[in-house]
């Protein structure tokens, strides 16, 4: 199972529980699953990334079957390739797949999540129609965890997207910067 996008930061797992975790700490662009794996069914690694997870899933597989085609596709891979296969096909079907990534990202102008409003063309929030004053990077970390919002994100996964890789051990950005939201108002204990 390989996690990464070609020419980036490539990582690899053997087995499917290594997969499923890696892909929970890293937020990889891609994802290229081979279906045979020691531990888990291919399908099983998928449906279980899908749970959480919007990132674009290649399959490939020896089992050109169009039942196994379907049922792959079926559990949330975006594409599936079949063995033998050409590193420039899989290059280019990465790129297609980050490409459609970027434009499905682009499209979203603006996130409701329960009372929370936020505006991404214009970086504003509004909590139970007031106001939400906010600092751009304040706004970048409410914005991501509404884009989230019900799916699992590691610390490490917040940090890396909101502040960069170089930040993916400051723990304390998060309890700093969740607090100066809360106390604007934009999120309540209930």
């Amino acid at each position: 199972m390989g996690l990464g996008a070609l020419g980036h930061d490539v990582r690899t797992a053997e087995t499917g529980k290594e997969g499923v975790a890696e892909v929970a700490i890293r937020a990889p662009e891609v994802i290229v699953l081979d279906l045979r794996l020691p531990d888990l069914d291919g399908l099983e690694v998928c449906r279980q990334i899908r749970v959480w997870s919007s990132v674009p899933i290649i399959v490939l597989s020896a089992d050109g079957s169009e039942d196994r085609k379907v049922d792959a596709l079926d559990d949330g891979a975006d594409d599936y390739m079949t063995k033998p296969f050409g590193m420039r096909e899989l290059d280019a079907r990465v790129r297609v797949a980050l490409r459609h990534q970027l434009v499905g990202e682009g499209d979203l102008e603006e996130l409701d999540v329960g009372a929370l409003h936020v505006d991404l063309v214009h970086c504003e929030a509004t909590f139970e129609g007031r106001s939400v004053d906010l600092t751009p990077k304040e706004f970048e970390f409410l914005a991501y965890l509404a884009r989230n919002a019900g799916k699992v994100c590691t610390r490490r996964m917040i940090l890396e997207q909101v502040w960069g890789p170089a930040y993916a051990k400051e723990l304390h950005y998060l309890k700093v910067y969740a607090y100066r939201i809360r106390r604007n108002g934009t999120c309540q204990a209930r």
